[in-house]
């Protein structure tokens, strides 16, 4: 008798880019411990995924504005989200929140996308 797992286990990597722009150490640690937290709840969101995913956030800074992005290339496309505040913490929990709304919407598309198609 042959067993098939139905759950796979691909993971999602995280990846911060010009996080030094971020003015002092104790923000940057937060920023960091916000995007791992992130990415749990996201590897939660995509045990049964069947592709690897790369989850990058990007921070820039000019004068007194941050300019944080995040990014997620599922099946059917790339989810980008950017937000723009004075205080780097608020600006990524904003973003954050954003993100993983937009990312389970995408997931809900694709899942009804799929039962569409095999109906057919």
């Amino acid at each position: 008798m042959r067993r098939f797992s139905n759950t796979f286990s691909h993971m999602v990597q995280l990846i911060i880019k010009n996080l030094k722009e971020v003015e002092t150490e104790a923000q940057r640690e937060q920023i960091r411990k916000m995007a791992e937290e992130m990415q749990q709840k996201l590897e939660t969101r995509f045990k049964r995924y069947d592709k690897d995913l790369t989850f990058e956030i990007i921070v820039n800074k000019s004068s007194a504005t941050y300019l944080i992005s995040a990014a997620l290339d599922m099946k059917s496309k790339k989810v980008l989200q950017a937000e723009e505040g004075k205080d780097p913490i608020l600006t990524a929990k904003k973003l954050l929140d954003e993100f993983f709304k937009q990312v389970a919407r995408q997931i809900e598309l694709e899942r009804k996308d799929y039962l569409y198609k095999r109906k057919r």
